[in-house]
């Protein structure tokens, strides 16, 4: 059972609740800990009428926003709901439109977590007075007590890790933000939820875009776009054409399947070139590159690049960390140079470095090498 104590003597949090077990477990564990805890969900959706709100299972929907209600009741903290739709379109959903537009396959989790939950959500706390914001990511916060920055580190478990989402938090944002479940397990943080009795603690984990039903990306694209999804051309890596593409929104580095139409062997999607609206296939050794540049960086163990650096980088959430050379190329770029090609380096992905468990930053990857 988890052991009480005064919580930083008494310290305010304010905890973004999704209705998942996660955050729900990190709110009964920050209060457990004795901290003055205060449960929110931020409304991020548009419309009332818009089909997402009844996504089951998916953080924006309406029963997430009941089941935090009932999961805070359970435990005993106050419940509010702040509305967020306004920024969360500006910020989140406008650029994800605009990347696809642009032949880029962007990760809004990352754009939300650096601009809603670390930004928006981070300011409103500490305007009404909050010491510290708590989530329910799978990560953890630690001061190196020699050089005084605070440190993002994985979890326990690579399997939950979800640093890679996080790479953009600033040292004043981690001084400031409590990560209660870093240290466990997610068998664990359900028992907890079951021990505790609350209903959420089976309910499965969302795999989806909060706001994309049915992980319909280029849907969701079409259906929002402020221009017209024009068809255009496949064609090979030497430029010859080799059939009709449906638009450049449908496709992302490395896809084999779902290319609507066949070449008598397999091919896959090299690159993506908006301003031809042209889609280039090769071969799955095409797709494999050395390196990549990445813009929009941001350090966290450290202040700056001043020589080559050897890391483990991953260029996508799903991928292994890779031994890597990480170098500075000007105050608005880097460059990571791998060990061994890696598989579909994608613009508009992020790549993360680490130095064993510690998070040294990330970027956007703006091209492979």
């Amino acid at each position: 059972m988890i052991k009480e104590s005064q919580g930083d003597n008494m310290k305010k949090v304010m905890i973004g609740m999704s209705g998942g077990v996660d955050s729900s477990v990190a709110a009964y564990l920050l209060k457990k800990q004795g901290y003055d805890v205060i449960g929110v969900t931020m409304k991020l959706w548009q419309d009332d009428n818009d089909n997402l709100i009844e996504l089951e299972g998916g953080c924006c929907s309406l029963s997430a926003v009941e089941d935090a209600r009932r999961v805070c009741d359970k435990i005993g903290i106050p419940f509010y709901v702040l509305n967020f739709s306004d920024i969360f379109k500006e910020k989140v959903i406008k650029p994800f439109i605009d990347e696809y537009l642009n032949g880029r396959t962007p990760n809004p989790c990352i754009a939300c977590n650096k601009h809603i939950k670390f930004e928006d959500f981070f300011n409103k706390a500490r305007q009404i007075g909050c010491d510290y914001v708590a989530t329910g990511h799978y990560a953890k916060i630690e001061k190196d007590e020699k050089t005084g920055r605070y440190l993002l580190k994985k979890s326990v478990t690579d399997k939950k890790d979800q640093t890679y989402a996080l790479y953009n938090l600033t040292q004043e944002q981690l001084k400031h933000t409590l990560l209660p479940i870093g240290d466990y397990e997610k068998e664990k943080v359900r028992e907890i939820a079951k021990e505790i009795g609350i209903d959420v603690h089976n309910k499965p984990d969302s795999q989806e875009i909060c706001f994309v039903k049915d992980n319909d990306y280029a849907g969701y694209v079409k259906k929002h776009s402020p221009k017209k999804i024009e068809e255009g051309y496949f064609i090979d890596t030497k430029g010859n054409i080799l059939g009709k593409h449906k638009g450049i929104i449908h496709y992302t580095i490395g896809q084999r399947k779902g290319l609507g139409i066949a070449f008598g062997k397999p091919m896959f999607v090299v690159d993506i070139d908006p301003v031809k609206n042209t889609v280039i296939l090769g071969d799955n050794e095409d797709i494999f590159k050395k390196g990549l540049i990445a813009k929009d960086f941001n350090l966290i163990s450290i202040d700056d690049i001043k020589a080559p650096m050897k890391v483990f980088a991953k260029h996508r959430y799903s991928a292994k960390p890779s031994p890597a050379t990480l170098s500075k190329i000007d105050d608005e770029h880097i460059k990571v140079v791998f060990d061994e090609p890696q598989r579909a380096i994608t613009k508009g992905q992020s790549v993360v470095f680490y130095d064993n468990d510690v998070v040294i930053g990330g970027g956007i990857i703006e091209k492979s090498l």
